[in-house]
């Protein structure tokens, strides 16, 4: 599966505690990653200063569903049992 256009959940839901460029201290959850340009496009992509974790999450009908909602829903509820 692919990710769906102009989405970024996975960069905004989930806070993220690895250290990146402009955040030493990581990400907090429901907060857009400051690395997404206009698009919502990664860009760090591909780079070594991407958090590992960014680079784990992989799109699935499961976590992405068939919105931008459904994928918040899913990856925020995550983000709450996992605390």
């Amino acid at each position: 599966m692919n990710c769906r256009p102009a989405c970024a959940a996975c960069c905004t839901a989930p806070s993220i505690s690895s250290p990146m460029p402009g955040l030493p201290h990581g990400k907090p959850a429901g907060m857009p990653c400051p690395h997404l340009d206009e698009a919502l496009r990664c860009r760090l992509f591909g780079l070594p200063e991407r958090p590992a974790v960014c680079g784990s999450l992989q799109p699935s009908q499961e976590m992405c569903g068939d919105s931008r909602e459904q994928a918040m829903r899913w990856i925020s509820e995550l983000e709450q049992a996992t605390r």
